[in-house]
């Protein structure tokens, strides 16, 4: 891949995660602090998933802008991110299987997560593995 295409694809995900991040600890914020109105309206939420994508969402702004300036710590958060990700995602899977309560958009935005973050950690290995 050439350096100016790879640049381009490095700010491309840079800025998505930067605002996917600014959105998730908005979002997860409001739920938190937001008071009773704002949890009601969210649902039976999981707390255990809603305190992990609160707190990831300031590791997708800081991972988002290693990203952005094509630094080395990045691959390894970005992989952290997804892993973590992931593991909560299969808890989460236990507390539906196990019958505990839950918004069906959970699911979706879980494997979205999980998906993106994988997507993330394996582009930016192969942009910036000469780094590592």
């Amino acid at each position: 891949m050439n350096t100016s295409r790879s640049d381009l694809l490095m700010k491309s995900l840079a800025v998505v995660a930067v605002l996917f991040g600014l959105l998730t600890v908005l979002s997860g914020g409001r739920t938190l602090f937001g008071g009773e109105a704002a949890r009601l309206a969210a649902g039976a939420i999981v707390p255990f998933v809603l305190w992990f994508n609160f707190v990831a969402g300031f590791a997708y702004v800081a991972c988002g802008l290693g990203l952005w300036g094509r630094r080395r710590w990045s691959v390894p958060l970005a992989v952290f991110i997804a892993v973590a990700t992931g593991l909560v995602f299969a808890a989460f899977g236990v507390h539906a299987w196990s019958g505990g309560a839950y918004e069906a958009r959970t699911v979706g935005a879980m494997a979205l997560r999980t998906l993106l973050w994988t997507g993330f950690a394996g582009t930016a290995y192969r942009v910036l593995r000469h780094r590592i």
